[in-house]
C-alpha cells in the first residue's frame, strides 16, 4: 500500500557503516523528526525519503538494503556535494544566518551557477521520488533549506498531494536575502510557495519570509498577502499557472522533557559528572556552553566575554570554570576548520593567562559525547547561549529541563528561542563582548531563589511543544486546509 504520510529531508533516521566482514551496520539516529514520526504510530504507513550521505549509505542502496519506512536516494556524489556544500551550506546557510563578510563575499560567478544547477537536480530527485511513492491525496512534509525547490517541483508532478515545508533555520530579511541573484531569489521563493503550507520556528522568521515575498515577487499578477487570524497566507498567480494560495504557520519546536530527564539520569552520565567535578574542583561555579563549531554559534565571542569577565571582575578568578563543549562541524569547509582552530587557540590563551595550579579556567572538549553534554547541563550554574543568529537553539531549552539545582540562562536576542524564553533569561546582544561579560556576572550572582523560579518557568516554556506534538501539529494543520 502506498504511504499516506511522507517526510523528506537531506539526512534520514538511519545510516550504514561497513563492518570488517563486508556487511553493513545500520545505526539509528535521533532528533525531533524521529520523535515526531514515532508519534503517528507504526501502523500509519509513513515513509521517510532521504539522501545517501556516506559510502556505506550508497552501498546499502546498491545492495537493496533498507529499513522499514525509509527510502534512501543514491544521488550522484558530485551532485550531492555541490548541492549540499556548495549551495545549502555555503550559500543558503550563510544568507539566512547573515554570515557573509560582505567586502569579500559572496561572489556569484559561473561556479556558483554550476552548483545551483546541481542543487536543482538534487531537489528534483527528491520531488520525483516523493511523486512516485505517495498515495493519492497523501500528505508530504519537506524539511529545510536543502530542499527549498522541492515543493514547487513536486506540485508540478503531483497536484493532488497536500504539501508542507518546514524551515529549521532563520529566514533572512529582504535587504540581506536580495544579495542572492535576482532570478535565484525568485526561484527559491516560488519553490517554497509550491507548498500548501510553510512552517517556521518563530513568528519573526515567518514575517521575514513574508517580507521577502512581497519585495521580490511583488511584480507577479495578483500577489497578495492575506492575514487570517494567526495563519496568514499568500495568494499569487505565475504566468501560465492557476492562482494559488500558500499558508504560513509557526511551530516552535520544544525539548523532549521525558527523554532528556530519563537519559540524563543514566549511569554513564553520572560517570561523566564525577569526572567533570574533579576537573572543575570544589566550591566553584560553572558556566556551560554546548555547541557545534558552527560559525553562527558565536563561540569565539563567548570565550572573549569570559576572558573579559576574568579581567574586569577579578573576584571570579579561581571561583568559576567555563565548560565549553565545541564539537567540530562541517570540517570539509576551510572556514569551519579555521574557526574550530581559533576556538581551541583562544581557550589555550585564557588558560595560559589566568590558569593557576588546581584551576583551569576553560575546560574545552571537542569530541562529541552526548552523555557528557547532559552531565554539563546538570552541573550548570549558568548556561551561555549567544548565537549570532539561530533558528531556535534547543540547548537553551534543554539545560533548564535537565538542571539539578537551577540554572541562569544567558541568551542572545538573535536566537529563535528568545521569542519564548526572553522573560526568564538574561538577554545579550551577541556582538557585545563587554555586555555579555556583565550578563555572565549578573547570572553568576543571581539569588538562588530567583534562579530556581526562573528555571522552572524556563523548563515549562521550553517543553510546551515537544517533538511529537510539533510534528503532529504540522500534519493536522495541513490536513485541515481541506
Amino acid at each position: 500500500m502506498a504511504p499516506q504520510i511522507l517526510v523528506a529531508s537531506n539526512r534520514g533516521p538511519v545510516s550504514y557503516v561497513p563492518r570488517a566482514d563486508g556487511t553493513l551496520d545500520a545505526r539509528r539516529g535521533g532528533g525531533g523528526l524521529v520523535s515526531g514520526l514515532s508519534a503517528i504510530g507504526p501502523d500509519a504507513g509513513a515513509l521517510w525519503v532521504c539522501a545517501a550521505l556516506s559510502d556505506g549509505d550508497r552501498e546499502a542502496v546498491r545492495r537493496g538494503i533498507s529499513e522499514p519506512g525509509v527510502r534512501m536516494l543514491d544521488i550522484d556524489a558530485a551532485t550531492h556535494a555541490a548541492a549540499y556544500n556548495g549551495i545549502a551550506n555555503s550559500v543558503l546557510w550563510f544568507v539566512h544566518h547573515m554570515l557573509y563578510q560582505t567586502p569579500l563575499e559572496p561572489v556569484y560567478d559561473a561556479e556558483f551557477r554550476r552548483q545551483w544547477d546541481a542543487y536543482r537536480l538534487y531537489n528534483r530527485a527528491f520531488a520525483a521520488a516523493l511523486a512516485a511513492e505517495a498515495d493519492r491525496g497523501a500528505t508530504v512534509i519537506i524539511q529545510d533549506y536543502h530542499l527549498a525547490l522541492a515543493p514547487g517541483m513536486l506540485r508540478e508532478l503531483r497536484p493532488d498531494l497536500r504539501i508542507g515545508h518546514f524551515s529549521h533555520t532563520p529566514w533572512a530579511p529582504p535587504e540581506y536575502f536580495r544579495m542572492l541573484p535576482d532570478d535565484i531569489a525568485e526561484e527559491l521563493l516560488l519553490g517554497m510557495l509550491g507548498a500548501d503550507r510553510l512552517g517556521f520556528l518563530t513568528s519573526r522568521w515567518r514575517r521575514a519570509f513574508q517580507d521577502c515575498c512581497q519585495v521580490v515577487l511583488g511584480h507577479y499578477d495578483g500577489m497578495a498577502y492575506w492575514p487570517r487570524d494567526q495563519e496568514p497566507s499568500f495568494e499569487y498567480r505565475i504566468p501560465g499557472h492557476q492562482r494559488r494560495r500558500t499558508y504560513l504557520g509557526v511551530h516552535g519546536l520544544g525539548a523532549d522533557a521525558d527523554f532528556l530527564r530519563e537519559r540524563s539520569r543514566r549511569a554513564d552520565v553520572d560517570e561523566r559528572m564525577a569526572a567533570l567535578r574533579e576537573q572543575i574542583g570544589p566550591d566553584r561555579k560553572t558556566i556551560v556552553r554546548v555547541d557545534r563549531t558552527e560559525l553562527s554559534k558565536n563561540i569565539v565571542r563567548g570565550l572573549l566575554a569570559y576572558r573579559t569577565l576574568l579581567e574586569q571582575r577579578p573576584e571570579w578568578r579561581e571561583r568559576v570554570v567555563h565548560l565549553a563543549f565545541a564539537y567540530p562541524s562541517r570540517q570539509d569547509l576551510p572556514v569551519y576548520r579555521e574557526y574550530t582552530a581559533r576556538v581551541s587557540q583562544l581557550a589555550d590563551e585564557i588558560n595560559a593567562e589566568y590558569g593557576r595550579d588546581g584551576w583551569t579556567p576553560v575546560i574545552l572538549h571537542v569530541e562529541d559525547d552526548f552523555a557528557r553534554s547532559l552531565a554539563a547541563y546538570r552541573l550548570a550554574d549558568v548556561a551561555l547561549v549567544n548565537p549570532i543568529r539561530d533558528g531556535m537553539n534547543l540547548v537553551a531549552k534543554e539545560v533548564p529541563v535537565v538542571s539539578d539545582h537551577g540554572c541562569a540562562l544567558v541568551l542572545s536576542r538573535e536566537a529563535g528561542a528568545y521569542e519564548e524564553l526572553r522573560d526568564e533569561a538574561v538577554t545579550v546582544n551577541p556582538y557585545d563582548v563587554t555586555g555579555t561579560a556583565e550578563a555572565l556576572h549578573e547570572a553568576l550572582t543571581m539569588p538562588t531563589a530567583e534562579r530556581d523560579e526562573r528555571t522552572k518557568r524556563l523548563a515549562a516554556a521550553a517543553t510546551a511543544l515537544p517533538p511529537h506534538q510539533w510534528f503532529l501539529d504540522q500534519l493536522h494543520a495541513l490536513r485541515e486546509l481541506g
